[in-house]
């Protein structure tokens, strides 16, 4: 009887113990738990899940007028690679235009010039942010005829020009083309500024057209139009960008305007003192300059991106 109550209270307290550990596991798997799910919250606050996708951003950009073909394909190639990065209806206009809209109050988040003084002037009137901008392309200066007109083959030269031999069409002090125009044209007495200053030292601006050569010229609103000019026939020759030639078609080109008797033709960038989009703004900016394909698109239209 002594020996049944020994072992009936082995049993229970072996039966207690056991419970006694189950419990003690439970508690511990219970803890465990409760902290890898503290764990789990904790990364998810720190690390958004990646395959979120990023929030959309639309840019407006305001582009000089010889950029239409080139930048709409390296937009397109942008947002290929860039989904939640789209475009607003982007504003082509000669430079000039594009600061008069500017200071109008009309939105951009990217403002991309065709000369050095336009962008100065959108700097100096706080259009842009001066910490972003950059030299972004470079152009040449042209003179252009009719395709297949009795021009073709000739090489032109500024001399011939201001000796009124040709109608001539370039862009009026509105568009950079025309500036760079009057300051080659200045060199050869077809163009003189107030102060005297020519070629690269002269602005293409407030001056005045000489007596022969000014009733032979038709001024363009843009530097597109300039070369519609030559390619209808309306005139005989047109003085525009390399990059013209590339994206209007129907000219050719007669001789390149020699380098020294104009500034550089160069193309900055901004991003604008108003933009909501400043960081996409720059970052677009950026890889126009630096993606290997969207070089190809630039040389394809006629720029070459600056060193």
């Amino acid at each position: 009887m002594k020996k049944s109550k020994a072992l009936l209270s082995g049993l229970c307290a072996l039966t207690l113990a056991s419970t006694i550990g189950l419990a003690g596991c439970a508690q511990d798997n219970a803890n465990q738990d409760l902290q890898q799910s503290a764990n789990n919250e904790q990364q998810n606050t720190q690390e958004p899940n990646a395959s979120e996708p990023a929030e959309e951003v639309v840019l407006q950009v305001f582009a000089a007028n010889s950029l239409t073909k080139a930048m709409a394909d390296a937009q397109a190639l942008y947002t290929e690679q860039h989904p939640n990065v789209k475009f607003g209806d982007t504003q082509y206009e000669a430079s000039g235009t594009l600061n008069e809209m500017l200071g109008a109050g009309q939105y951009a988040d990217i403002l991309i010039t065709a000369s050095k003084g336009t962008m100065d002037t959108a700097e100096e009137k706080g259009y842009v942010d001066a910490a972003t901008r950059s030299t972004m392309f470079t152009n040449q200066l042209v003179i252009v005829t009719k395709q297949g007109g009795p021009l073709v083959g000739k090489d032109i030269t500024l001399d011939q020009i201001a000796a009124g031999d040709y109608t001539l069409s370039v862009g009026d002090e509105n568009v950079p083309a025309g500036n760079y125009a009057a300051q080659s044209l200045s060199t050869v007495g077809a163009y003189t500024e107030p102060d005297g200053k020519t070629g690269k030292d002269a602005s293409g601006k407030g001056g005045e057209w000489s007596a022969t050569l000014l009733p032979k010229i038709t001024f363009g609103a843009k530097v597109g139009d300039v070369c519609k000019y030559a390619e209808t026939g309306d005139v005989d020759i047109a003085m525009v960008y390399t990059s013209d030639v590339y994206r209007m078609g129907g000219v050719q080109i007669c001789s390149i305007v020699p380098d020294d008797t104009h500034k550089a033709i160069v193309y900055p960038g901004a991003v604008t003192a108003q933009s909501e989009n400043a960081q996409a703004a720059a970052d677009f900016l950026e890889w126009c300059m630096t993606d290997e394909d969207c070089a190809k698109i630039w040389q394809e239209w006629g720029f070459d991106i600056a060193a």
